[in-house]
Formats: structure tokens, sequence, C-alpha cells
């Protein structure tokens, strides 16, 4: 099979299309035919060799999140049938015209929807949900923080957000995402480095503080996100973009009895994905079938221009996803 490889640590340039020893696949797998794949910032940590994939992944193969076709399914696959349509979540490898993935972890793609379209689903909307209402504990009616919200993740966060009743405050330097943060259903779109940032965010909540801050950001995004948190508000740290180290001021979290939790998909045990995947998809997959909820795709590239796509993500160009057409 072809797949895009990572031949050493590196810029853009390492990556190179190879052909590769097709995957073997367990009994309980399933083997599909990509037809997608979306790319995300840990591909590009993993490009540069700060990011390995968990054991049991391949090393030199990106790739979180894939739609295609089953192909062959182990003797012990109970669901999937060859020919059924499906996306999901890997530990990478998604990059490439085969993988392997546990029948359990695959989400039927519903129909009309592209495999495009269905590539830029499972990442970004799994780890929103995941956010929002596993670990945020999101309420209809509540404010929600969004740092860094025209991503993949930001976008999804955003729409999900929306359809739920919550009024969501986005950040992005770009006025352009800022723009179209709002036709998401954004109530408040601000430029982060605005002065007076923190009363903006106060006066678009009522004066009350948000319920609950999803961050990308990491160290850079603790005072704002310590700030503008109401009493009994919860943080959500999904990234580190602004770094991981940070002095914090124990006393404001103890006083305004905040709740703060970390959380990643990628390396969680297989037995937490498929939980999640199975409740995202009696909760979440109807919304996207119906089409209350789509993902917001910047621009689908053949694989064959995965090193430009990894520049134009590392430049913050991109609103939504960048999906690759593999075959």
């Amino acid at each position: 099979m072809r797949a895009l490889t990572i031949s050493r640590p590196g810029g853009p340039e390492v990556l190179e299309l190879a052909t590769v020893a097709d995957p073997s696949f367990g009994p309980d797998e399933v083997l599909v035919r990509v037809r997608a794949a979306a790319l995300n910032r840990a591909d590009l940590l993993q490009r540069r060799g700060l990011y390995p994939p968990p054991p049991g992944a391949p090393q030199d193969i990106p790739g979180l999140e894939f739609a295609g076709e089953v192909v062959a399914c182990g003797a012990l696959a109970a669901t999937l049938r060859p020919g059924d349509r499906v996306m999901g979540i890997v530990g990478g490898g998604g990059q490439a015209e085969l993988l392997r993935i546990h029948e359990r972890l695959c989400l039927r793609v519903p129909p009309g929807m592209s495999f495009e379209n269905a590539a830029a689903v499972p990442e970004a909307f799994l780890t929103a949900y995941d956010a929002l209402f596993l670990r945020g504990g999101l309420a209809p009616g509540e404010a929600v923080l969004l740092n860094a919200a025209g991503s993949g993740v930001g976008t999804a966060a955003a729409a999900i957000a929306a359809v739920a009743g919550a009024r969501m405050i986005a950040l992005s330097r770009s006025a352009d995402k800022r723009r179209r943060l709002e036709a998401l259903g954004v109530h408040r779109a601000l430029d982060p480095e605005s002065p007076h940032l923190a009363e903006a965010i106060r006066m678009a909540t009522g004066g009350d503080g948000v319920s609950l801050a999803i961050d990308f950001v990491g160290a850079t995004a603790w005072g704002l996100n310590a700030e503008v948190l109401a009493p009994r508000g919860r943080l959500v740290l999904v990234g580190t973009l602004g770094g991981s180290k940070v002095e914090v001021d124990l006393s404001t979290v103890m006083r305004k009895r905040l709740t703060i939790v970390g959380t990643v998909l990628r390396s969680r045990p297989v037995e937490e994905k498929i939980d999640l995947v199975q409740r995202f998809s009696r909760t979440m997959l109807p919304l996207l079938a119906s089409g209350r909820l789509a993902p917001v795709i910047d621009r689908v590239v053949p694989l064959e221009d995965a090193a430009v796509a990894h520049a134009a993500m590392e430049r913050n160009e991109n609103f939504g996803k960048i999906v690759f057409k593999i075959s």
C-alpha cells in the first residue's frame, strides 16, 4: 500500500510517500480502505520527533483520523461487514491506503456524507464532545470560553456548544476567523491580544464570568482563564501550544472553588476510547446525520501535497480541518 511516511525528524520536507507492507489485523479488528484522512497538530509534532505514537501504532506513518470502507473483518467482528462506510480515530497510521482498527472504535459514516467530510469528524468532534460534556460537564445556558478557536477542534466545539444551548466566547487573533466563528453561532469572538480582554469577556457574560473554559494554549492562557472563570468554574486543558509550565496562584483556585481537568485522547487505553466512541455515536452522530452539526473544512488536498498542508497549519492559516484525499 501507499502511505505518507516520516523519513526522519524535521520539517515538512521529511515527509515522503512510500510503498509499505499492508497491515495485518486481529480477530476483533477490521481492515479499512482509507479514502480520506485529516491533518492534526499531533501529526506536526510527530514529524518533528516531539510526539511519538503509542505502542502498537505505526511509528513512521502519521494520521489520527480517517474515513473509508471496510474491506475485511476479523473472525470475532460482529457489527461491521465489508463495504460498510466508517470513520474513526487511531493512534497513528491513518494517512495510508489501508489501516487496521478495533471494530468498536469505528463510527458509521452517515448516509450522504462524503468521505472528505467524514474524515474531518472523529478527532475534532470526539475531542470537543469529551472536553465539553464528559470532562467539562457543560449544561445548557452556561457560558464557555474557547481559546484558539479557529482550529478543527475549536470549530467543532463552537458548533456543538451552540447546538447544546451554551453561550460561546471564542478567541482568535484573525479578524476573518472571528467573523467566521460568529457565523457558526459563537456569541462573541474576541482578539486575545486586545486590551481589557478579561473585562470584555465578563461583559459578554453579563458580568458573571464563564462557567467553563476549554484551553488549547496552556501556560500563556492560565492567567486569563483563572481571572474570567466564575465561582465553581471548570477549566479543561486540551493542549499546551503556549507552553506547559506556569506559576499558579493557588488561592484563586481555592477562593473560586475551581475545578481543573486535563485530558488527552491519543494515549488513552482502547477500552476508554471505545466508551467515548460509543457515547458519541449515541448522542452526537444523529446530529451529524441530520445536518444540525457539520465539520468545518478549510481545504481538501491530495496526500501528495502533505508537505504544503503541514506548512500551512504551522502558519495557522487554516480555519477548521485540512483533509487529505487518499484514494
